[in-house]
């Protein structure tokens, strides 16, 4: 189109001075005449049709010109928000390292802390001969602790904690749902040390505690980690009334607790029916304070259907794991239908709606053969664990090597110490 304007423009400007010359020539000025009209409109013509190109140009050129300030006003705008964006970014992320390099620093001294009270323990054992003219196998026993013992220290001392998940699934869907963990120490030739190894050692030397305190602490590291890659995570952690009831473990578990409340939704701290049941008031204060936290409680070891529903309620225990086999044992035929041996003026099957009105589910656990699974659904339960939907699994290095803390916060003295008790 662009191509056709100036053949048409021409055009019309040669018309348009035809016309006074022709006018010219019909009035008698004759031909030389009107050809120099002619000429002289088109000159006209095509000066006029250049004030007006350039006109046009000019216009063209300052809006060019006002939309080219245009987008270097929007350049440097933008330019000016990122620089305050990347301001904003490094003062987060320089107040975020300080405060984790505060909280690993905080940690690395209660890991010290514990290990260095477990050491402290353990020596005292060993400043402890056995009496002079036992028998060779009270000897050789206490030689087989010591060595245990000393074995268990220098692993949590030297970090070989392993957490193993096991799932908690929904029924009937049998859709992961929350993980239990089970910490588990590794000697130093990589062995698995199973707990009843080494608390069979531990409980009459009063260590149980001391490792508790530890694996626990562990757990808590290890699911903050995991909370990371998935906040919908639950996994339940044991902890033993020991922990809570000690008096230099626990405030510093507590503060612990207090800059991780984000994992209050992901971590659910679990202990024994028995435990619960005769904690002291020292214990459950401290249950109200990792609830006041927003921390839930399960109990497992059920040996009694028969519970103060009310008192769990008090107390948030949100959980409780009953085994698959000790239920159904439980299960009694009557005319009017199933019954539970604990609750016999109560139906079966309302036993489970009985625990949510006071917001506590049940889990039925070591659920071992699909058999079970039909009378476990009849009961209404809404959720299963056992071998046949997971066996514990331990969980990646990778994962395991990131909760680690780094060597760099241990101090001196402590590394020092460690060395040459080890």
């Amino acid at each position: 189109m662009r191509r056709l304007t100036l053949p048409l423009l021409t055009a019309s400007y040669f018309m348009v001075a035809m016309i006074p010359a022709l006018l010219l020539w019909r009035s008698g000025g004759g031909w030389g005449a009107g050809v120099a009209v002619m000429v002289g409109a088109l000159g006209l013509c095509f000066a006029f049709h250049g004030l007006i190109s350039r006109a046009l140009e000019t216009n063209s050129l300052r809006g060019e010109l006002e939309a080219i300030r245009e987008a270097h006003r929007i350049v440097i705008d933008q330019m000016e928000r990122m620089d305050r964006r990347v301001s904003e970014v490094v003062e987060i992320t320089t107040v975020d390292a300080q405060r984790r390099s505060e909280e690993l620093t905080s940690e690395v001294h209660l890991l010290e802390d514990l290990v260095q009270r477990m050491s402290q323990k353990l020596e005292e054992r060993l400043s402890t001969p056995p009496l002079i003219g036992a028998p060779r196998d009270q000897e050789r026993h206490h030689r087989q602790s010591v060595a245990l013992l000393e074995t268990v220290r220098q692993a949590l001392a030297e970090n070989r904690v392993d957490l193993y998940l096991q799932p908690v699934v929904n029924l009937p869907q049998r859709r992961t749902v929350f993980y239990e963990s089970f910490s588990r120490l590794r000697d130093e030739t990589g062995r698995v040390m199973m707990p009843a190894e080494y608390l069979t050692v531990a409980e009459p030397e009063g260590l149980v505690t001391a490792i508790d305190n530890l694996l626990l602490f562990r757990c808590v590291q290890i699911v903050r980690r995991l909370a990371k890659t998935d906040k919908k995570i639950g996994i339940f952690c044991n902890v033993s009334m020991g922990s809570l009831g000690d008096e230099t473990f626990f405030p510093q578990f507590l503060e612990l607790l207090s800059e991780n409340r984000d994992l209050a939704g992901a971590l659910i701290f679990e202990f024994g029916q028995a435990a619960f049941d005769t904690r002291g008031s020292m214990e459950a204060r401290n249950m109200g304070k990792l609830a006041d936290l927003g921390f839930r409680f399960s109990l497992d070891k059920i040996i009694d259907l028969d519970l103060d529903f009310q008192d769990l309620a008090r107390s948030d225990v949100k959980f409780i794991k009953v085994a698959a086999q000790f239920l159904l044992d439980q299960l009694v035929e009557t005319d009017d239908g199933l019954i539970l041996k604990s609750l016999p003026d109560l139906a079966a099957q309302d036993f489970s709606a009985l625990t949510q009105r006071y917001g506590v589910e049940i889990i039925v656990e070591k659920v071992e053969a699909e058999r079970q699974i039909v009378d476990i659904l009849e009961l209404e339960i809404g959720y299963g664990q056992g071998h046949l939907f997971g066996e514990p699994r331990p969980i990646r290095d990778a994962v395991l090597a990131e909760t680690s803390p780094p060597t760099d916060f241990m101090r001196p003295a402590t590394r020092k110490r460690v060395a040459r008790r080890g």
